[in-house]
């Protein structure tokens, strides 16, 4: 039961990881060929036009929310090395992931 659940854990930590990586790429990805096309960037291109636009958010709240999801993400590690679920040496593998970003 201890190997099943530990390999469920490690699953869950790669997916994670996984998706918050593809997301990111994704995003960049999509603001790149729009600023080649000459159209706004894709979450600004859906705004009403009744809405207020909103300034853009400053660079320095992207860099705090990225590091906010890296902090939660390095405390889910640790907790699931302090379980039991991860060993040292997956616990490093995975902080190296996640920092690695």
């Amino acid at each position: 039961m201890p190997g099943l659940l530990r390999g469920v854990a490690r699953t869950a930590v790669v997916a994670g990881t996984a998706t918050a990586v593809s997301n990111r790429v994704s995003r960049r990805q999509a603001g790149r060929w729009a600023a080649q096309e000459g159209y706004p960037p894709p979450e600004q291109q859906y705004v009403a036009p009744a809405a207020p636009i909103a300034p853009a958010p400053a660079a320095d709240a992207t860099q705090e929310d990225d590091m906010t999801r890296k902090v939660e993400q390095l405390k889910q590690l640790g907790d699931l090395r302090a379980g039991g679920v991860l060993t040292d040496a997956e616990f490093e593998e995975q902080k190296r992931r996640v920092l690695g970003d």
